[in-house]
């Protein structure tokens, strides 16, 4: 009984940690484009060639009705602060570039603009 009380603890002890470390991977993906929501949270909007444009936590949606489309940012368009959890990445150039959920931007100015890299 002893030991069955040992094993048991060393299970459940075992299975915590495993619990625990499941819990801190934390993946961003960009949602698929054409999805399409009801309600966009807090979204900034960008106007771009006459469109308006929702971005929200390094999403952009396009409105349609009173519903909201998942697309992909237009190349071009700008924007004043970057998404946090950004990537800084150097290209072999030396260019110094920004990446969030697959989407790249590069300092103009005061604000960003979304590249094809």
């Amino acid at each position: 009984m002893k030991n069955f009380k040992i094993v048991l603890i060393v299970f459940l002890m075992l299975g915590g940690m495993s619990f625990a470390t499941a819990q801190r991977k934390v993946v961003k993906v960009y949602p698929k484009h054409g999805i399409v929501v009801a309600k966009v949270h807090k979204p900034k909007i960008v106007v771009h060639n006459k469109v308006n444009f929702h971005f929200a936590d390094g999403v952009w949606y396009k409105p349609r009705g009173k519903r909201f489309v998942v697309c992909a940012a237009p190349v071009g368009i700008r924007i004043r602060h970057l998404p946090r959890g950004n990537k800084v990445v150097k290209l072999r150039n030396g260019r110094k570039v920004y990446k969030y959920k697959g989407i790249w931007y590069k300092k103009k100015g005061r604000g960003y603009v979304v590249v094809n890299v």
